[in-house]
């Protein structure tokens, strides 16, 4: 087993100057960089933090590594509490976002030396090595040094490394950050195929959220140290929690109008941009259940939930954009910015700056946050 569980886990850093803070909380005890983060994380599950910069994702995941002490909370692996044993004795292994590979060494004996310096048998060693190579595709590199390697080969070497010693979890630090986009595909479909070939626990931190989204069972989405939402990618994107988590979740991100929320009789209307929207029966019982009333809102719909009409909500083209199968527009709606989606289908969409078109949306699309809170109303 490889569960590991996260109680009410906080960082404090008490010397941290609270002007370069930015969004952080300050207390008496200094800057809080991690804010009661719990999180249950099941035997081989894949959990994905992530977050903007300074979120406080690494923070957490090096408390998991023992690189950071704990200044509050309970940290188990498999059930025992771990906060005070040393990163040597907690059966993790990491791989960090430079690499960190001994340059004088080959690729075998980088991947060699976690096992070499626990004074496993040479044979034992060589099996382990060529497997987690074999795994890797990067047995044809073993007598390389690392500057003969690629990016990406150089990172599967790093994962070699921490496969080697079969650890409990495995922790990876933005691992695809310095490999260009063509090779961050390549490594993510890696990443895929090697999850499903050993038998480890995965904890794994990103900014990008396309990373989150194809590579995690669930994500957690992280700002200003605090937790936003856990769920699976599907959850997260079909149900944000805030305003927040929409916008950080979706590429393009979400569209935004200030709006209306009317209700009546358990039935639920949006005013927005001069139309009148009906929400479904699925989303008005759910405002029904938590007791929303009509209010001034914040109305969340997707680029690609947004469609063309002849008679809807005006809006002037200020950049088109040619993706291929479909046309990005990217429009000003009542003084704000606004994307949508459309599908080319073999047609020719010669859209200029300035043209005028008209667009629309459904009541099941639609996502109603509060103007106080941001909370999704829904939820």
């Amino acid at each position: 087993m490889s569960d590991v569980q996260l109680k009410h886990i906080k960082k404090v850093y008490p010397n941290a100057e609270p002007s370069k803070a930015k969004n952080l909380k300050v207390t008496n005890e200094g800057v809080l960089a991690v804010q009661d983060f719990n999180l249950d994380i099941k035997d081989k599950e894949f959990i994905v933090l992530v977050g903007p910069s300074g979120c406080g994702k690494s923070t957490t995941l090096r408390m998991v590594a023992g690189l950071e002490d704990i200044s509050g909370g309970e940290l188990y692996i498999d059930g025992k509490l771990v906060n005070d044993v040393a990163p040597k004795d907690r059966d993790i292994a990491m791989v960090f976002q430079s690499y960190a590979l001994y340059p004088h060494m080959s690729v075998y004996e980088n991947m060699a030396f976690p096992l070499k310096i626990r004074g496993v048998d040479k044979a034992e060693i060589d099996k382990k090595v060529r497997a987690a190579a074999e795994t890797l595709d990067i047995t044809q590199y073993l007598e390389r040094k690392p500057k003969a390697l690629s990016g990406g080969q150089r990172q599967r070497v790093a994962i070699g490394r921490a496969i080697v010693r079969e650890p409990k979890v495995l922790l990876m630090d933005e691992p695809l950050s310095n490999l260009d986009a063509k090779l961050r595909n390549q490594m993510r479909a890696e990443i895929i195929k090697l999850r499903q070939n050993i038998n480890t626990t995965f904890i794994y931190v990103t900014h990008d959220q396309t990373e989150a989204m194809t590579l995690g069972d669930r994500i957690v989405i992280m700002k200003d140290g605090v937790v936003q939402q856990v769920g699976t990618p599907q959850e997260v994107f079909d149900h944000p929690a805030n305003l927040f988590v929409s916008g950080f979740i979706g590429v393009p991100m979400m569209n935004y109008f200030d709006a209306t929320l009317n209700e009546n009789a358990g039935k639920y209307t949006v005013d927005v941009c001069g139309i009148t929207v009906e929400l479904s029966q699925e989303k008005c019982e759910r405002l029904a259940k938590k007791g929303v009333k009509s209010q001034a809102v914040t109305l969340g719909v997707r680029p690609d939930h947004v469609s063309l009409c002849e008679k809807g909500v005006a809006g002037k083209v200020d950049v088109s954009e040619m993706m291929g199968p479909q046309v990005h527009l990217h429009l000003t709606v009542d003084g704000k910015d606004v994307i949508m989606i459309v599908p080319t289908q073999g047609k020719v969409f010669n859209y200029k700056t300035g043209d005028t078109v008209n667009i629309t949306f459904t009541g099941d699309v639609c996502h109603v946050f509060s103007k106080e809170d941001e909370s999704n109303l829904e939820w």
